[in-house]
């Protein structure tokens, strides 16, 4: 049986390779029309769906120090607009468990807005303005969306588990030269000081809600893949 059946593959490529390389080839003029027109329009629709497909490729990756969402954050995400002024981050986090049972995993979603750009020569550019809006989690049983039944009605009238944070900051970038890439673009080193809406409603509250108690330093870097 597998001799014949290789006798069959051999006879049938030697049939193919004696085909001229011209007869394989396609005349578009000899297309009807709409025909013609149909295929273009197909080519155009998967040219569009490999072009959102390369979207959905993460543009850097990203290493963050503390900022409410972990004492160590590593997330990828997306760049874009005009000048790549905007970017959306994904983040998972590593939280010690200190004083608590348990070390915790945090979740972050971070939306980032550079308006300006200033070049300070051939290889640094610095963003003098970076700020933004971010939601974060912590997957524990521990926290929680609502209130529960255990505490008396009203006892907590905030969520554990889901945070909203601002931030303003700064970055400065070096870009690494074609000739000396090994997998990233540019190098981004940056800082931030943020508070989230727990500390704001604990300080509108209570003036005597410690000031330094009410930010977050937190720094990071950054390693940009692709435009």
């Amino acid at each position: 049986m597998r001799k014949w059946l290789f006798s069959v593959l051999w006879l049938l490529g030697i049939v193919l390779s004696a085909v001229p390389a011209s007869a394989t080839e396609i005349d578009l003029d000899t297309i009807p029309s709409d025909s013609l027109r149909r295929l273009r329009r197909y080519e155009q629709r998967m040219k569009r769906m490999e072009e959102r497909w390369h979207k959905l490729i993460p543009s850097y990756g990203k290493w963050q120090f503390a900022g409410n969402m972990g004492l160590i954050s590593l997330g990828t995400g997306w760049s874009y607009g005009k000048n790549k002024q905007w970017e959306t981050d994904f983040f998972v986090g590593f939280l010690p468990k200190f004083k608590s049972d348990a070390a915790k995993v945090t979740l972050t979603l971070k939306q980032n807005f550079m308006p300006w750009k200033w070049h300070l020569n051939e290889k640094f550019f610095i963003e003098p303005l970076a700020c933004g809006l971010y939601i974060n989690t912590v997957l524990h049983n521990d926290f929680w969306v609502r209130q529960p039944d255990r505490y008396p009605k009203g006892y907590y009238w905030f969520s554990t588990r889901i945070r909203t944070n601002i931030y303003l900051g700064q970055r400065i970038t070096l870009k690494i030269p074609q000739h000396k890439r090994f997998f990233a673009k540019s190098i981004t080193a940056f800082y931030e000081i943020s508070t989230c809406d727990y500390y704001i409603l604990s300080h509108i509250g209570n003036s005597g809600y410690p000031l330094h108690e009410l930010i977050s330093l937190s720094f990071g870097v950054k390693l940009q893949f692709f435009d």
